[in-house]
């Protein structure tokens, strides 16, 4: 095993259904001899695949944090074939918070691998996710949705790959999970610092969520993150019995590409959006508006869309800085592509 400081109340080659915490060491004036409690389960029965849940790699993305607490209390050893880990509250200093980043280093953990084993807070974390829990995993699932800032279309969503059979493997199980909208990112936020990086370099498939935002918990799109992910982990091969008899309803499938999917804010300012979630857009047409309080007689700056596309993703808060995300796009897919290589 790969050395890590933080230690493991819960033993992953145990059968049976346990909770317990991993042990993040943190000497504070506080507390000289602390350390920091990441919640995590481990419900394993018998021979089979490992897959690897995860939430809260974020700390105000709400949605799969209650998913994965919800499933970690209902799964019971009967269930699993196989074993299936549950870390609900990856950054956990930063879900305490309600915060996109740890309140105690600033840090994005999604933003931070492959960690150390010796930094931060968030380095520690993302260093024991990388070199401890994805060896063993077989899939890792990230539920992710918009956080405080943005919103979403519920969607799900794989990274780019050249690697044929896994992107087909992966696709089966975006069509399984069933969500509104499922894309390829080409250019994927946090490039090599993401889990998604991080699960590539250990060669395990994953595929991720953006489940609603907005920094709420919404029913509709709860629902979609509990019935696909139960979907999911039975055709993963890891539960005894399905826990949803639904039919994954029909995706979309999408591609989010390069850099002109995305609006931004020109300047700083109050942000009026001119399209709602879901429209159909052109290129050049207008996105949005920035006002300005402090001289409210000068027009306000316009942004607009750089290319065509459905309008997955758009800001939340009013308030705005040059620089912040206003809307991402995605456009279909290509029916019959036999690889995404040309989708960025």
């Amino acid at each position: 095993m790969s050395r890590t400081r933080i230690a493991s109340e819960v033993d992953f080659d145990k059968e049976g259904k346990q909770h317990g915490f991993l042990r993040l060491p943190h000497s504070t004036h506080r507390s000289a001899y602390g350390w920091i409690p990441i919640p995590i389960s481990c419900i394993r029965r018998g021979e089979g695949p490992t897959v690897l849940l995860i939430s809260g790699n974020h700390g105000d993305e709400y949605e799969g944090q209650v998913a994965l607490m919800k499933l970690s209390r209902r799964l019971e050893p009967a269930d699993v074939s196989g074993r299936i880990i549950i870390l609900s509250a990856a950054n956990f200093p930063a879900a305490i918070a309600g915060e996109r980043t740890s309140p105690i280093d600033d840090g994005n953990l999604n933003r931070s691998f492959p960690g150390n084993p010796d930094g931060s807070v968030t380095q520690m974390i993302a260093h024991y996710i990388e070199t401890v829990l994805l060896p063993k995993a077989d899939l890792a699932i990230d539920v992710h949705s918009g956080g405080s800032s943005l919103m979403y279309i519920p969607s799900a969503l794989i990274r780019r790959t050249d690697d044929a059979e896994r992107l087909a493997k992966l696709k089966k199980l975006l069509a399984l999970f069933g969500a509104p909208i499922s894309f390829v990112f080409a250019m994927p936020q946090g490039e090599d610092r993401t889990l998604s990086a991080a699960a590539n370099r250990a060669g395990v498939a994953l595929f991720g969520t953006e489940i609603g935002g907005g920094g709420t918990v919404q029913p509709h799109a709860l629902r979609i993150a509990e019935t696909g992910l139960a979907r999911v982990l039975m055709a993963a091969g890891v539960l005894a019995r399905a826990l949803t008899d639904e039919p994954a309803p029909k995706t979309r499938f999408m591609q989010v590409g390069g850099a002109d999917y995305y609006v931004y804010a020109p300047e700083s300012g109050l942000f009026e959006p001119l399209v709602e979630l879901g429209a159909e857009v052109k290129a050049g047409d207008v996105a949005g508006a920035i006002h300005f309080p402090a001289t409210p007689w000068r027009e306000p700056a316009l942004a607009s869309f750089a290319r065509a596309g459905l309008v997955i993703c758009r800001r939340v808060p009013g308030r705005s800085e040059r620089g912040d995300c206003l809307f991402h796009l995605a456009t279909d897919m290509a029916v019959g592509r036999a690889s995404n290589r040309a989708e960025g």
